[in-house]
């Protein structure tokens, strides 16, 4: 669908679509820090989640499987 698009924008204004298609690495390496702190945060709060769960998980007992 992306590449239906971009054809579609290259037929219309060839010089826009040439400009994203060099930009959109550039972009993408810009970005990437970004997604690196998004993923560590993710992670410490799902460590925070899971520490704070832990007491009433263990208290809960062992869980029934149903079949």
């Amino acid at each position: 669908m992306n590449i239906i698009l971009w054809l579609i924008l290259f037929v219309l204004c060839w010089p826009i679509a040439l400009a994203a298609l060099l930009l959109y690495p550039l972009i993408w390496l810009l970005l990437l820090p970004f997604r690196l702190v998004g993923i560590t945060v993710d992670a410490v709060f799902q460590l925070f989640k899971a520490m704070i769960t832990l007491p009433a998980r263990v208290l809960a007992g062992p869980r029934r499987r149903l079949r």
